[in-house]
């Protein structure tokens, strides 16, 4: 396709070509995915293949789709032992496509984002070696020294905790519904949180949104992670509290979040087998692993109700825009680690 909507190609062209980004016959686009959260087009022409990224058409949130964060974090990593895909542009302003976007060269490989694509990288085992391989991918980003890389100011180095459970609670008021029946409890898990807040367990670049279909898998070899994806979230912080976030992904209720989500499959090792082998790959103590949980299921619960919030937005009244459900046995969980 030549037009969609959300993307300019003429524009988008006549921008690559002042950056001095080789280009060879028409420029076209298919849309990839979206809508909800970033939307990402495959961009093309004759030689070459670049992977763009925007923030969604409606209902944005402040501090949410933040291109220049991961553009940054992309570009800071290509020489490290975090696959990523190679940055080529990126503009922080709406002077081109009328909204910030960021560009990065199309990597070839498998995304599995539903439980279909999950079965059919092969038998258990195979699929045990793949989330190990995932697994040991984020112990090899908290791993990074984020000066050695250039992102000493990619975020505070102390204080993320604290800043996490502020962020999170005051994103809660931004979109909930007027008499929402979760506020009680919502207000309740945040009040638990920021009374049990432990010591940081120290400092790292977090993704701060890791699961398998955020990653591309090898195309022949499952179990290889050829690239990191979706970095709008990262900046410095907790390791722990990143690995807490993947594990609570692997909740049965993320399928409202994310429909028939691969990384909420049963034939992903359970949340417990997970922070494990996180705690083995990192050679890091899962000290005070309640907390970090109680608030993975904070943020996943906001989360989904900002998605419930962004379809009100934008008028969507479907089945699939049902998401909100899944904010009350989310906060229950998180309740429940800090019983």
């Amino acid at each position: 396709m030549t037009e969609l909507e959300g993307l300019d190609l003429a524009a988008l062209d006549r921008h690559l070509c002042d950056v001095g980004v080789p280009r060879s016959g028409e420029l076209r686009a298919e849309f990839i995915s979206g809508g909800r959260s970033n939307l990402t087009f495959l961009v093309f022409d004759d030689a070459s293949k670049w992977v763009l990224r925007r923030p969604p058409l409606h209902g944005l949130t402040p501090s949410a789709h933040d291109m220049a964060r991961e553009y940054r974090v992309v570009a800071a990593l290509a020489d490290t032992a975090v696959p990523v895909a190679r940055a080529v542009t990126m503009r922080n302003d709406d002077s081109v496509l009328g909204a910030p976007f960021q560009m990065v060269e199309y990597v070839a490989g498998r995304v599995v984002r539903h439980t279909d694509q999950l079965a059919a990288l092969g038998d258990r085992a195979t699929i045990e070696k793949c989330v190990d391989a995932l697994i040991k991918v984020l112990a090899d980003l908290h791993s990074v020294d984020p000066d050695a890389v250039g992102l000493s100011d990619f975020g505070k180095p102390s204080g993320y905790l604290e800043r996490q459970v502020r962020r999170w609670g005051s994103q809660w008021d931004l979109v909930r519904r007027a008499d929402d029946p979760c506020d009680a409890d919502v207000r309740r898990l945040h009040e638990r949180l920021s009374a049990a807040l432990p010591p940081q367990s120290r400092s790292s670049i977090v993704h701060g949104d890791y699961r398998i279909d955020n990653t591309i898998l090898d195309a022949e070899d499952p179990t290889k992670v050829v690239a990191v994806l979706d970095w709008e979230m990262s900046t410095l912080g907790d390791p722990l509290s990143d690995a807490a976030l993947m594990c609570v992904y692997r909740h049965p209720m993320f399928n409202m979040v994310h429909a028939d989500a691969a990384w909420a499959s049963e034939l992903i090792p359970d949340a417990d087998a997970l922070a494990d082998k996180y705690s083995r790959a990192a050679g890091q103590p899962l000290d005070h692993w309640d907390f970090y949980m109680a608030l993975a299921y904070f943020k996943l619960a906001i989360i989904g109700a900002g998605i419930a919030y962004r379809a009100r937005e934008a008028g969507v009244v479907d089945d699939t825009d049902k998401v909100g459900e899944a904010v009350a046995p989310l906060i229950a969980a998180g309740l429940s680690q800090l019983a």
